[in-house]
């Protein structure tokens, strides 16, 4: 595939852009990613870029106290200059902080995909219930009462096999 900007070298940069639900991509040669892209720079790596994020992505007078990780001590600054958790713990340190910058890449905050064979059945059963509770939920607020008792039974229904 050739450089969407050039037309001469072969896009080796594929950028994805996903705002407000409508996906565009680009595809560039090394250096036309250099010379468009802000972020695409010598020092580029994914560290440097999801750091960049969490830089430019809170108000740091909304986060007066610092907080640490109560296992490892590290900062959440530690970690913003790092962007490398001191351990597996650091991830509930500092949640909500991260849960913004999350749901930004990903556009939602929790695990979406596919869940794996081996994880077993009763784990699937319950992403399930998850994803009926929201449809039932919105099922009431739209006043589709023989939708949500359906559902309502579905739950019930998966509930009984756990």
């Amino acid at each position: 595939m050739l450089c969407n900007e050039c037309g001469k070298n072969e896009a080796r940069v594929h950028v994805t852009h996903i705002i407000n639900g409508n996906k565009t991509e680009s595809h560039m040669c090394e250096e036309c990613a250099k010379k468009n892209q802000p972020f695409f720079n010598a020092n580029f790596s994914m560290e440097n870029l999801f750091s960049a994020m969490l830089n430019n992505s809170f108000n740091t007078a909304a986060y007066t106290t610092e907080k640490s990780c109560s296992k490892c001590g590290m900062t959440y600054e530690e970690f913003k200059n790092t962007g490398k958790f001191g351990c597996s713990d650091c991830i509930d340190a500092f949640k909500p902080r991260l849960m913004p910058v999350v749901e930004n890449i990903q556009g939602y905050r929790s695990h979406n995909g596919k869940i794996p064979k081996r994880m077993g059945g009763s784990f699937k059963i319950q992403k399930d219930i998850e994803k009926l509770k929201t449809q039932l939920r919105y099922a009431v607020e739209n006043e589709e009462y023989e939708k949500a008792a359906r559902i309502r039974d579905e739950i019930r229904q998966m509930e009984n096999n756990l």
